[in-house]
């Protein structure tokens, strides 16, 4: 199983690698990924973790999870159409 956690902190590329080190030393974790444009990090488990114990450990790592809205809100944002700005007197978008 997988879960994703929208977190409020951007690390530097230590400290990302130290989040997904300290992560995979969980009883249950196989694997996480963080993804730095869309603020995400998703963790690859079994059922021996739960979503709460993870993100209790996110928090005490420093990179608390977003309260302002969930993945699936992300994930419907992310399938909108980007607004187009109108062509310029010169006939081109700019």
């Amino acid at each position: 199983m997988e879960s994703t956690f929208l977190i409020s902190e951007q690390g530097c590329t230590v400290c990302n690698n130290q989040v997904l080190k300290t992560l995979g030393t969980l009883q249950g974790v196989f694997g996480a990924v963080i993804d730095s444009i869309d603020g995400c990090i998703t963790v690859s488990h079994t059922g021996e973790v739960k979503r709460e114990e993870i993100s209790a450990k996110l928090l005490s790592l420093g990179f608390p999870e977003r309260q302002d809205q969930t993945v699936e809100d992300n994930e419907q944002a992310e399938d909108k159409e980007p607004e187009k700005d109108e062509p310029s007197e010169w006939g081109c978008a700019l």
